[in-house]
């Protein structure tokens, strides 16, 4: 059995640099995440009505917190499934949704898209998550339009200009069924493997070609690109960085980027854990980061997150909530982040690389194979909740969350300060409770006149 204190090094980053880290994020909090809300009630007349009793209560975040939604159905019992929805549903308000290509059409124009598709492991059809996040609330994310690792194989073989032909048929099918539904399109992902699965992949126009392509079918959608943890935070992080660059001469090339993408996967063996996270794990490193790339003008999604806890001990448990916590206080608290996606719910059923797909899920479940080694799930394999799932569920609806009352003056006027979000309106008038709704957004002038 591992000892604590061993473990507990991982944390000295954090530790060393408390001071700092609090100051900057509650300053950032404060000052980006919440904003005042000005409320004027008045009666059909127009007469202002003094002293109304007002109960505002925060129903959801203008910010998105999210998930991959890869096991959505997908468990072995209705209630490991219903267990998994509900997970989700109650802390996220966004949710990853898998449109690897190499699973939506795994023979040419027969496509999987409708909620009775044949099912691929960890690819659940694209309108049972959409119907999904409709039910709840949640904003669906599309994931991997243009990601060359990811083509199916028949076009293995097929001439570059053959693969242009195919991706414009892919964007205008997918734009057609859910570009009125799905907001972020995330078009290029991992361009920096060795080598591709098409002939494509080495072209140097390739995200140029993928990203106005994508403008051209998604003309109102976010377009955002995605990188691997290692270039977006343990590079040099100056403006000649491999990922800087790249964005960077592809946007001067025309390209419209709407959002930077930024993985954060902490993929590394326990062995080697406290060496490989000297930057990932440094607060200091990761607002340099985050301010570096603010340079673009475009705002950071942390799109892919997963922090191991290495077993289902109570102290590796507790290490990987405080990792966490620590964490998604950083982020939430910069300016230009928009986004944070955890990446795998649950512990058991992550990526495994083996080509056989009966292979793969028989590996339910093992987790000393695959991406189920670093344990990096917010659930464990029963779905009971980890410390960690507790800590994200906390930070958003409770330490995250405003909830206040108020009453109006003789004006008719009321005010508070609250995370930005959709808020329920309470309002008491002489016994009378009257319902409203009232956005508070960090792009409005956040004065709302309330008509009684």
């Amino acid at each position: 059995m591992k000892q604590m204190s061993d473990r507990r090094k991982i944390l000295d980053l954090f530790e060393e640099q408390n001071d700092f880290i609090n100051a900057k994020v509650a300053n950032g909090i404060e000052h980006y995440r919440k904003g005042n809300a000005k409320l004027k009630v008045t009666d059909k007349d127009g007469n202002s009505i003094p002293d109304a009793k007002i109960k505002a209560c925060q129903k959801t975040h203008e910010f998105r917190f999210g998930a991959n939604i890869f096991m959505l159905d997908e468990l072995e019992t209705e209630t490991k499934n219903e267990a998994y929805k509900k997970a989700f549903s109650d802390v996220f308000n966004m949710a990853t949704i898998p449109f690897y290509w190499n699973a939506l059409e795994p023979e040419r124009e027969k496509t999987r898209y409708t909620k009775d598709s044949l099912k691929i492991y960890r690819r659940p059809a694209p309108d049972l998550c959409i119907e999904f996040c409709q039910q709840h609330g949640i904003e669906p994310r599309e994931h991997a339009l243009a990601y060359d690792r990811a083509f199916p194989k028949w076009l293995y073989d097929a001439s570059v200009e053959e693969i242009k032909d195919e991706l414009e048929r892919r964007y205008a099918e997918i734009a057609e069924r859910y570009a009125d539904k799905i907001h972020t399109i995330e078009v290029t992902n991992e361009m920096e493997w060795e080598t591709g699965k098409t002939k494509f992949y080495d072209e140097p126009d390739f995200v140029e070609w993928c990203f106005k392509l994508a403008e051209k079918y998604f003309p109102n959608n976010h377009l955002a690109i995605n990188e691997y943890t290692g270039l977006c935070w343990e590079d040099r992080c100056r403006a000649t960085d491999k990922y800087y660059s790249y964005i960077e001469a592809n946007m001067l090339k025309g390209a419209r980027i709407d959002a930077i993408g930024m993985q954060f996967h902490l993929f590394n063996r326990l062995e080697s854990e406290y060496g490989r996270t000297r930057l990932t794990l440094n607060p200091k490193n990761l607002y340099k980061h985050m301010d570096l790339y603010s340079n673009l003008g475009k705002p950071l999604q942390i799109t892919e997150v997963t922090i191991p806890s290495y077993s289902w001990e109570a102290e590796d448990e507790q290490i990987q909530a405080e990792i966490i916590e620590k964490l998604y206080s950083i982020w939430f608290s910069h300016q230009n982040v928009e986004q944070i996606i955890y990446w795998n719910l649950v512990d058991g059923y992550a990526h495994v690389p083996d080509p056989n797909p009966e292979k793969i899920k028989a590996s339910q479940g093992n987790m000393a194979i695959g991406e189920n080694y670093y344990y990096g799930g917010l659930l464990r394999f029963d779905l009971s909740p980890k410390p960690a799932y507790n800590k994200l569920r906390e930070l958003i609806c409770e330490r995250w969350h405003t909830e206040t009352n108020i009453v109006t003056n003789e004006e008719g006027i009321a005010d508070f300060r609250g995370f930005f979000g959709v808020y329920e309106i309470l309002i008491n008038i002489n016994g009378e409770l009257i319902k409203k709704e009232i956005v508070l957004s960090k792009n409005s002038d956040n004065i709302f006149k309330i008509v009684i």
